[in-house]
């Protein structure tokens, strides 16, 4: 699935990986966050409610691009930088273009919505 992430008049292509907790993301879409900083290597964003992790992997370790999901916190991770393994940590999909977007310091507003087919 694809799905797209708008910080203002900029677009940020996502392709979603085929998994239950991926899917489950999925269900909550139309959906807006506010975009956070986190140790200057991610945005995060709190989620309206917890994910299913069910047959997901322990950990990842993710890369520049990554779309994931942090269980123990409840929240969406967006990495612009690379960063150690973390357990917990569960990749949704894939940041396509755009990522330059997230390295802006600060706070923003994001709408996240499928991408119409």
């Amino acid at each position: 699935m694809k799905i797209r992430i708008v910080v203002d008049d900029q677009t940020i292509p996502v392709t979603l990986d085929d998994n239950p907790t991926a899917r489950d993301f999925a269900a909550l879409l139309p959906l807006t966050v506010a975009l956070e900083d986190h140790a200057a290597t991610e945005k995060i964003a709190t989620l309206p409610r917890k994910l299913s992790i069910a047959g997901a992997p322990a950990g990842t370790t993710p890369e520049v691009g990554d779309f994931c999901y942090y269980a123990p916190w409840g929240n969406l991770a967006m990495f612009h930088k690379l960063f150690n393994y973390s357990a917990g940590l569960v990749r949704l999909g894939r940041i396509e273009t755009g990522i330059e977007v997230l390295r802006v310091q600060g706070r923003m507003s994001a709408r996240i919505e499928p991408l119409p087919r």
